[in-house]
This record gives structure tokens, sequence and C-alpha cells, in this order.
């Protein structure tokens, strides 16, 4: 059987791309690539599209009629602000609509997609919301999805968002929530096809956590999530660690976070059921399996 023909769309502009990578983070769109080839090693093949990109070549309807699935990453856009870099993402996942392929979005893909399907997002009356986004619980619609699957039924996340979904699009089901987002999990219909999207980072490993805290300094300090640098780079360093050694039970009782986050295989859970459950089966009703 030929592999799975997937697009990852880059939610980011060049220049917050760079600066990711300048504090020792990696392009949002590479690292999705790689988790994608890692968790289906063989049976996925993987592009990447930059529709943030001034004269970016995007596929049209028919190009991404050729692909088995659409995945979008996160972002550091905001996208009540409009302008030339979110209209053309809007614009693609509109086209995207037209077609037959399975969607996912990460946090930014989540918000994205939503207002694409005639949903409203707005920034956070609680502020941000970063590092683990604690106690996401399922909804009973959550509970017997798919998406789900294999999920505890009350998780922390790896996370970094300022912006939530106001309001989902018509005919979408509410999948997780917690005391922070009403929305951090939610599946939708979108003219031909079919969204599933979450407010965290299911991608994302400890390293490139750090790397944003990095990004992020000094605002972090500022908004009252660290008394000073001191204590942020201590964290920063304890994220660090947990890349080397994830099994590391102190670092794990000093942060309240368990194997949700901590095992590759659970944290990431969300997009394995995405490819298991919804962009296979979808390639064999198109006669592409």
């Amino acid at each position: 059987m030929a592999a799975a023909r997937l697009l990852v769309v880059e939610g980011n502009t060049a220049e917050a791309r760079a600066r990711q990578v300048a504090f020792g983070g990696q392009v949002a769109s590479e690292g999705y690539a790689q988790l994608l080839r890692e968790l289906f090693p063989g049976a996925v093949t993987v592009d990447i599209c930059y529709p943030a990109d001034p004269g970016a070549n995007l596929p049209d309807a028919g190009g991404l009629e050729g692909y088995d699935g659409i995945a979008v990453t996160g972002s550091s856009l905001n996208i009540y602000n409009g302008g030339r870099e979110i209209g053309q993402q809007v614009d693609l996942m509109r086209t995207a609509f037209t077609t037959r392929v399975p969607i996912f979005g990460s946090c930014w893909g989540l918000q994205l997609l939503t207002v694409a399907a005639g949903g409203r997002v707005r920034r956070n009356p609680r502020g941000r919301e970063v590092g683990f986004g604690r106690r996401i619980r399922l909804t009973p619609d959550g509970g017997a999805h798919p998406l789900f699957a294999g999920k505890p039924a009350v998780f922390d996340a790896m996370t970094v968002h300022l912006d939530e979904v106001e309001a989902l699009p018509e005919g979408a089901r509410l999948l997780a929530t917690n005391d922070h987002s009403q929305v951090q999990a939610a599946a939708f219909p979108a003219g031909r096809t079919v969204c599933w999207g979450v407010q965290y980072h299911p991608e994302y490993p400890f390293r490139e956590m750090a790397a944003i805290f990095r990004r992020l300094r000094p605002s972090l300090v500022a908004e009252g999530f660290f008394l000073d640098d001191d204590e942020e780079a201590a964290f920063i360093a304890d994220l660090e660690h947990f890349e080397r050694e994830p099994g590391n039970m102190a670092l794990a009782w000093r942060h309240g976070i368990d194997g949700a986050v901590i095992a590759k295989e659970v944290r990431t859970r969300e997009l394995a059921n995405w490819i298991t459950h919804q962009v296979l089966p979808a390639r064999t009703a198109r006669g592409r399996g």
C-alpha cells in the first residue's frame, strides 16, 4: 500500500519562524512533520506549505485533493488582527473545505479552522495559558469520540496561547474543556470535510516548550507567571531536564504532571488517533487505500 500523503500548513510568518529557531526551537511545521513521520514510520509522506509568506505557492482545491490529511500548526499571530498573512490562511482553509480531505488543527490551527468555518475567536479575558494546560476534561461527546481513544478523561497538556475560541461553528461538538478556556477541543463539519482541533499542543516535546519560554522572556515575569528571571530560568532548565530524562519522578512531582504529558505515546495520542480514525478511513473511502 502506498504511503498516505499529508500536508502540514505552517501558521507562522518567516520572521516568527526564524525567531523561534534563534531561541533554540524548531520551525513549527518541520517539528510537526517530523512527529507524523515518527508516529507512522514508512506509512506517511509529509509536505509543508507556508501560506503566511509573501508570494507563497499554495495548492488549489485540486492540489489539496491529492492529500489524505491536512494538519495546521500553531502560530504567534492573532487572527482578529487580520491582514494578508492571516487572510491567505483563511482562504486556504476555505479552499480545503471544498475537498474531502480531513483536517486537524493545533492551537492556532483550531482557531483558524473555527474562523474559516464561521465561528469566532477572541483574546482570552483570563490571559495567557502557558506551560501545561491543567485539568483538561473530556465532555460526554469527547469521551465517546475517537480523537480521545486511549486518553485519560482528565489530563494536562503542553500549551501556549493568548487567544481562545469564543464561538464554535454551526454543527460543532465540544470535546474537551478546562477552567481557563471553554473550548480545549472540538470537531465540526466544514463544507465537504470534517475538522478536528485542540487548543493545546500534542505535537510539542519538552525542548520546544523550553524554547518558547526563552522566546517569551521577559513578558512572563511581567504577566505574573514567575516572580523573577531566576525563577523562570529554573523552570526552563526543568523543561530541558524533562527532555533528557522524562522518567524523572522528582521533576514530575514538582510540576504536578503525569504520564499524559511525560509519555510521548500518550501526549501525542490525538494526532495518532486522527491518522488512524480519520485520515486512513477517509483515504479508503475515497478509493486511495
